[in-house]
């Protein structure tokens, strides 16, 4: 069974392959965006502070 692979995915991995020096940009992008140092207590103060929501939102009652 052949498993599909788009065009933009074969693309990509021979581009990456010529270029390996963008593997280090890749990386800064990420850690830019999403690799951020997690600090234990505001993350037990953030779960502290939650309110519960209702089953269903618009609910008045």
């Amino acid at each position: 069974m052949a498993i599909y692979e788009s065009e933009h995915t074969k693309f990509m991995r021979e581009w990456m392959k010529q270029h390996p020096e963008e593997l280090k940009e890749q990386e800064r992008g990420r850690a830019l965006w999403w690799d951020k140092p997690q600090k234990l207590e505001q993350l037990k103060i953030d779960e502290a502070s939650k309110v519960p929501q209702k089953p269903y939102y618009y609910d008045v009652n």
